[in-house]
């Protein structure tokens, strides 16, 4: 599985203010996350831009108020809504082991007790309060929730649950 250098963090959705703040919804763990950056990458077509952080507050437990270096007008901060703002993993100050779930698509899934390759994850896909699994199996689709009931490891061999019935096609 190849780690992701540059996962996503968020996108910019609306300037803040008239001094080139923009506002951004953020696709961390939660909001926090994404204020604490020492800095954000934008993609071009050379590679990724940093833009320090100069400021960052969390707004309404979803969104981030920030302030970039290199963004000091309106118009600047306008030009970069819709833009997904990217981290480098080392300033998430990740675990060793931690997966992003942006690294999950193509893990294999087993079953924790037997072993067997029950298929490929997918997707994940965020419908509410839980993360969903789509699992390609050799009989067909199985969409398993992200809890522990269920999820039992997930590492960088796959992704273990412990199936129940009709869970599986």
């Amino acid at each position: 599985m190849a780690r992701i250098e540059y996962p996503e963090c968020g996108r910019i959705v609306n300037t803040h203010g008239c001094h080139g703040g923009v506002k951004a919804e953020s696709w961390c763990d939660t909001p926090a996350v994404l204020a604490a950056l020492p800095a954000v990458y934008l993609k071009t077509a050379t590679g990724m831009t940093p833009h320090r952080v100069r400021h960052a507050s969390v707004f309404r437990d979803r969104f981030v108020f920030l302030e970039l270096d290199g963004v000091e007008r309106m118009e600047e901060a306008e030009a970069l809504r819709g833009q997904i703002l990217f981290a480098k993993r080392d300033d998430l100050h990740l675990p060793e082991d931690a997966v992003l779930v942006a690294e999950l698509t193509g893990m294999p899934v087993i079953d924790a007790d037997t072993h067997e390759t029950i298929g490929t994850l997918r997707e994940v896909i965020h419908p509410g309060a839980t993360d969903i699994y789509v699992v390609d199996t050799p009989r067909g689709e199985a969409m398993i929730p992200a809890v522990p009931a269920f999820i039992r490891r997930v590492d960088l061999e796959g992704i273990a649950i412990t199936p129940i019935e009709g869970l599986l096609p």
